[in-house]
């Protein structure tokens, strides 16, 4: 059986279950503007799985208790959203521009983390060699993004998928991965790249 945790690509890339081979096929809602606290689970007919919640027959007898309908229809109502936005290239194309003004910069400073183009279209991962990402990120609070590493006991580690990815230590600690939105403009990129130039 194979189960693919599809929440940060539903709604940004194609995700469906039977051109990707899966069994099982987890989607978080508020991932893709639909309310908080709503997730859908896809399931291959046919595929053995034990129940969640013992006790009532709810949801084919996978999950005791009322369904919450009024979240179902907000998950619903944002996939067929989301579905509509697939076609819409305009985060791909600021997340680009985004990367092509950081690269102008900082030049030999920084890296790109992942394919230059097999990724999703909203994120961008990048590594500012020779820094740390939570360093940065500390020195621009009005930015929210993750970074790629954590500090344990004054120690900073790069995570397990930097390390997956053969990406150096010295770079990986100081990556930071940026999430653009739907309603992400071009001045809010510039900003952020000011910040950028401004504070690293």
């Amino acid at each position: 059986m194979f189960h693919t945790d599809a929440a940060q690509a539903v709604g940004k890339i194609p995700t469906r279950v039977d051109e990707l081979g899966v069994d099982l096929l987890s989607v978080a809602g508020h991932k893709l503007y639909a309310p908080k606290g709503i997730g859908a689970l896809y399931i291959r007919r046919g595929t053995p799985i034990e129940s969640l919640v013992h006790g009532a027959g709810h949801e084919g007898g996978r999950r005791a208790g009322t369904e919450n309908i009024l979240l179902a229809v907000g998950l619903g109502m944002a996939c067929d959203l989301a579905s509509e936005n697939l076609k819409n290239a305009k985060t791909k194309e600021l997340r680009d521009y985004f990367w092509d003004e950081l690269k102008r910069y900082f030049k030999e400073g920084i890296a790109l983390n992942g394919h230059p183009e097999e990724r999703l279209p909203n994120t961008l991962s990048v590594s500012f060699i020779g820094k740390v990402g939570q360093d940065i990120l500390e020195s621009i609070p009005e930015l929210a993004a993750s970074t790629g590493s954590a500090c344990h006991s004054g120690m900073v580690q790069i995570s397990s998928v930097l390390k997956a990815m053969k990406v150096e230590e010295r770079v990986g600690k100081g990556t930071i991965r940026f999430s653009l939105g739907r309603y992400t403009t071009k001045e809010e990129i510039d900003e952020v790249v000011r910040l950028l130039k401004e504070r690293v």
